[in-house]
């Protein structure tokens, strides 16, 4: 089994309690109350930002190989995640420009940041984010909401665009040389921040 099938297993359980958590819940019944979609969004879009930046800390560092794929991460985070979040704000009443971490995002984002000073690390870090989202994304998708603005948030991360981009960066763990017990206890730290993300702040 590849390092990143590994990670994989090691993560399932964890994305089983996302799937029973109430936010995710909400989302997945389109009854979330306003408010805590807002919240949520407000702080997932700076959470984005510095994804952003993981991601060029990595392509800095990365083998000419992946160089492009981390390029495309960053971009395909920029300009379509962000402007998902863009695009849902006005309909939720979203502050994204004045909106301040709370301390799941702070925490998050630091962990993030500070992993990414090295490449095995960084990926195993970030892994759970792309790979969580394309598994709750699929998920969803088989009992999707019929509220359109969650559903148009289920349809992001089910797509098979997103769902490519979460394989390229298995490939790069794979390839990483990364040491497994040292990937394993990043990704784990990943998937508890990924849980304590959805405790939105109000």
């Amino acid at each position: 089994m590849s390092l990143a099938a590994h990670l994989e297993e090691l993560g399932r359980p964890l994305v089983e309690e996302q799937l029973k958590h109430p936010t995710v819940l909400g989302i997945a019944h389109g009854d979330l109350a306003e408010a805590m979609f807002r919240s949520w969004l407000e702080q997932d879009y700076l959470f984005l930002h510095d994804y952003v930046r993981v991601f060029s800390r990595l392509a800095w560092q990365a083998p000419s190989a992946h160089l492009g794929d981390l390029v495309d991460l960053a971009h395909a985070t920029y300009h379509d995640e962000l402007e998902l979040h863009r695009s849902l704000s006005a309909e939720f009443g979203a502050d994204l420009n004045g909106a301040q971490k709370g301390p799941a995002c702070a925490a998050y984002t630091s962990f993030l940041l500070d992993s990414a000073a090295a490449y095995g690390d960084g990926l195993a870090a970030l892994y759970p984010c792309m790979w969580g989202y394309s598994t709750l994304g699929a998920r969803l998708a088989e009992n999707p909401p019929a509220e359109p603005r969650y559903r148009r948030w289920v349809d992001t991360y089910a797509d098979p665009g997103f769902g490519e981009l979460t394989r390229r960066i298995a490939q790069m763990i794979d390839e990483s040389g990364a040491e497994p017990g040292r990937a394993e206890r990043l990704f784990l730290e990943g998937m508890r921040h990924e849980l304590a993300f959805w405790d939105v702040p109000l």
